[in-house]
Parts: structure tokens; sequence; C-alpha cells
């Protein structure tokens, strides 16, 4: 229902999405639709949405939260997004259960990713809809991960970044494995979305 992709070095994070959404309607039946997974919060730091198309609705909320509450860097905006997300991701599934039981496809996750002046670091984390909803949970990325899990890519990444890659060649490793995965997965589609973080900020791609 999605393909999340994102990959952290000490010179700045890659981003890649696609946007390729499905919801149930008001009869239960699946239908397909396009979303934009990519969000920028900040100058510093930016958000994919994966699963429920939901979660689209749930970054635009958070980012007029950072706005508001004048937020700008990742260690600073983490700390406030997993509480709001949480109760963004509450309200959506009380008024969901109101039409229809709770599916799989409502479930949601999120890489939130940035950059940190007083650690001066980039920071990756993952969150996600634990078993027993409407929670949700995080956790640092150490380097590389996808959303479903594409192992082989994740492994890739990490080497390169081993091997002190340029975010220039990370981004291209990452642009190639989504046209690749959309290639053999129709779950996955174009148009994709792509981000670079730099110490400087965000260049949308």
């Amino acid at each position: 229902m999605s393909q999340l992709i994102a990959c952290k070095t000490q010179d700045g994070i890659v981003m890649g999405a696609d946007s390729k959404a499905v919801d149930l309607d008001a009869n239960g039946n699946l239908i397909e639709f396009k979303v934009d997974r990519l969000h920028p919060l900040s100058k510093y730091t930016a958000i994919l949405n994966g699963g429920a198309a939901a979660g689209d609705g749930m970054c635009q909320a958070l980012k007029n939260f950072t706005v508001e509450e004048n937020l700008n860097y990742v260690d600073e905006i983490h700390q406030a997004a997993l509480p709001f997300m949480a109760s963004e991701y509450e309200r959506y599934m009380r008024k969901q259960c109101e039409v229809q039981p709770i599916d799989p496809v409502h479930q949601v996750s999120f890489i939130l990713g940035g950059y940190t002046p007083k650690d001066d670091r980039f920071q990756l984390y993952l969150l996600w809809t634990q078993r027993k909803l409407p929670l949700l949970d995080s956790d640092e990325i150490g380097t590389a991960f996808c959303i479903p899990r594409v192992i082989k890519m994740e492994h890739r990444l990490n080497q390169m970044a081993i091997q002190n890659a340029g975010l220039d060649d990370l981004m291209t490793t990452v642009r190639k494995g989504l046209e690749e995965l959309a290639g053999i997965n129709d779950e996955i589609s174009q148009p994709f979305n792509f981000a670079t973080i730099y110490k400087d900020g965000i260049q949308l791609l």
C-alpha cells in the first residue's frame, strides 16, 4: 500500500516514497488513489507517512502544530510528535469505528528525519501502530530503513553509508530502488517523492 525508504549518514539524510494509497469506501469496497507521503515539517525536518491514507492528514496537522509551537529541529519535534500523532490517530480511529470495523488498512507508520544542531547530527525515527490499537510507539533508526522492510535495499544503503558514499549516490540508489520495486509490485506506483536533508535545510527533489 506504500513504500518508504530513508537513510542517514554524518552528512545528511535521503528520503523517498511512492504515492499509492488504498482505503475502504462506505460500502467496504477497496479503493485506490494517490497521496503525497513526504511532508517537510520545518526547514530541517521532514516526515514520511505509510499505510493508511489518513496519515497524510495527520502529517499536515503535525506540520501546523510545529509551526505554531516554533519547533524546527528533529530532536524537539520528535518529543512532541509521538504524543501528538497518537492523539491524532486515536481521533481518526474513533471516527472510523463509527462507520466500519478496524481493518489492517487503517494502520499507519511514519519515518521522521532531520538535523539537530546542538548535537551536530542527523536522526531518523520510526513511528508505528502497535498491535493494541490505537497506540503509537517509536524507535530511533540506525542507518537505513524501509517500510515495508526491504532487507536487500537496507543492506545496500548501510554498506554505502559505511563506505562514506555521498548523498547524491545514496539518492540515486533510493530512486532506482523505488523504480525497481514498482516494476515488480503493483502496490507501489509513481509519482515518487524524494528529499535530501542537509545541515542548511531540506531540498525537495
